[in-house]
């Protein structure tokens, strides 16, 4: 009999709200016999680990096709996985611009289908203690809200560019870089997402710049409660990488950020892509 059809996924929560542990050893992940396990787990718990599992570039991305569609970096792009670093000795011109993964954001908020899930791997972790990857989870944040908070988000738009993640780290951006940036575009995106499954999640993150039909001040605070709120530490994970260590996250339902870390540290991960399958909505 085949490891895959032997092979049953074997996990276990880190924390109530938010991550699982994969026990699976990685012939059992590449035979292909438990990908929907995974993405059924995946949607449940928002992050998965798998730790040390020491994938190479291609195992990486034979495992991300196990789980659905590989998504290319960028259109036209070969099937490979993609460097993620802010050393601008190996990032070059785009080290700034990934300084704003740095803030809470979800992925592809001016794709009008985000991307289904990132899988990170580590090839070089920044010094301990610092540039641990930080998880919220925005579905078990809106389940947890008051109900008085939900009827009173619900159905509001929040438009989204990700010109507005340069002044988390730019006050003071020149005008050609804010023109460049903001030449991307802006999106309207529900604040509240209502998944064809019927569950709930919210949509927020350092793109997110104004709630139509608020005055500046009022909208900024209820961006920056909610930020608050889904950052919590219930709903919230942050992983300390090692070398081999995978984690692959929904991020149709969870925010993430790369903690702060010395930029010339050589931190290095890689990454592959699930192609989305559901529009905001």
């Amino acid at each position: 009999m085949s490891v895959q059809t032997q092979a049953k996924l074997r996990h276990e929560p880190i924390k109530e709200r938010i991550a699982s542990r994969i026990l699976n050893t990685k012939q059992e992940l590449l035979a292909g016999g438990i990908g929907d396990e995974i993405r059924d787990l995946l949607e449940q718990r928002g992050v998965l680990v798998f730790p040390k599992i020491d994938f190479t570039d291609e195992e990486q991305i034979a495992f991300t096709k196990t789980l659905g569609t590989f998504a290319p970096e960028h259109q036209g792009d070969p099937e490979e996985v993609s460097p993620i670093t802010t050393d601008p000795k190996i990032a070059g011109h785009t080290a700034n611009y990934l300084k704003g993964s740095l803030y809470w954001h979800i992925d592809g908020t001016s794709s009008e289908v985000p991307i289904l899930g990132s899988l990170l791997s580590c090839r070089k972790p920044a010094p301990k203690g610092t540039g641990n990857t930080g998880f919220s989870n925005t579905y078990a944040a809106y389940d947890a809200l008051p109900q008085e908070e939900k009827d009173r988000i619900d159905g509001l738009t929040v438009r989204h560019g990700p010109w507005a993640t340069l002044f988390y780290y730019d006050p003071e951006p020149s005008a050609a870089m804010l023109k460049q940036m903001q030449a991307i575009g802006d999106r309207e995106l529900p604040l509240v997402w209502t998944h064809r499954s019927g569950r709930k999640s919210l949509v927020i993150g350092n793109t997110a710049h104004t709630v139509l039909g608020m005055d500046v001040m009022e909208s900024s605070l209820l961006l920056n409660e909610l930020r608050d709120w889904a950052t919590r530490e219930e709903f919230t994970y942050s992983h300390e990488w090692s070398v081999g260590d995978l984690v692959m996250w929904d991020n149709t339902g969870t925010m993430h950020r790369a903690e702060d870390y010395d930029h010339n540290s050589g931190r290095l991960m890689v990454r592959t892509k699930l192609e989305g399958e559901e529009p905001f909505a």
